[in-house]
């Protein structure tokens, strides 16, 4: 099963070169090169990971990581940056990011990690299923 992943940046030969090379490696790949168009495929589409740039000019990716986890918490973002600060990804992990990486990124090293992100995800999907079956079993009394 590939690997559904939405790639947040707005440097467009980035996320057009990243996006290329990821699909080669047989993931589905949708691509925003602005925060207006992220929340638009958010909002649309089902994701098994999130790669977004740390560094954009209508809205940083803290500000974005946090309006991800507000609707859809079980969604896993790994940050990219080309000027990472520790500060910034000690933030980023306390938000709920799965991940931080500098760019430019080892494509191997971030295919593992969305790879992971995709494991992780479909656990949190299971136990949120078991347990909604669980509580509609409860309350029928069956």
């Amino acid at each position: 099963m590939s690997e559904k992943v939405l790639l947040i940046d707005d440097e467009v030969e980035f996320l057009e070169a990243l996006s290329e090379r990821m699909e080669l490696r047989g993931m589905d790949v949708v691509t925003a090169e602005n925060a207006q168009k992220a929340v638009a495929a958010l909002d649309s589409g089902e994701y098994d990971a999130i790669v977004l740039d740390l560094q954009m000019p209508d809205m940083n990716g803290i500000d974005m990581l946090k309006i991800i986890k507000e609707s859809h918490p079980e969604m896993q973002v790994i940050l990219l940056t080309g000027k990472a600060t520790l500060e910034a990804g000690v933030k980023a992990m306390k938000l709920g990011a799965m991940d931080f990486m500098e760019k430019p990124a080892d494509i191997d090293s971030l295919t593992e990690k969305i790879k992971k992100a995709q494991a992780k995800k479909m656990v949190i999907v299971e136990k949120e299923t078991a347990k909604k079956v669980d509580d509609i079993l409860r309350s029928k009394g069956w």
